[in-house]
């Protein structure tokens, strides 16, 4: 049996965030744990892609309400998998995505576009 921590969210609370975090940052990834200390290798990797780019941008802990973040993301991108990255408010991708955007020498121009 796994541990699953009650969110002290609420899910429109949850939902409050993700569409302010989406509105108000030019680049936000949403992410399990944080900038100095990612929680899946996944998060570290899209980390890594998008700080490889941009200086400027912002992080998004999920994990302290990951099934209402997963619900609430979903409605902005059609996936429930984290990481998720939004660009001017436009859903781009998961780690795997921006490396294939890297490989093509196309993720800076996303991300600063």
């Amino acid at each position: 049996m796994t541990f699953q921590p009650k969110s002290d969210l609420t899910e429109e609370e949850v939902r409050e965030r993700v569409d302010s975090a989406i509105e108000d940052n030019r680049v936000v990834l949403f992410m399990k744990g944080n900038e100095l200390m990612p929680q899946c290798g996944y998060s570290q990797k899209a980390l890594e892609l998008v700080q490889r780019h941009r200086d400027e941008y912002e992080t998004v802990d999920v994990l302290d309400a990951l099934p209402e973040f997963r619900a609430a993301l979903e409605d902005h991108s059609g996936w429930e998998t984290i990481p998720q990255t939004f660009v001017d408010g436009e859903f781009i991708g998961g780690s795997d995505v921006l490396a294939e955007l890297d490989e093509r020498d196309e993720l800076g121009e996303k991300l600063s576009a």
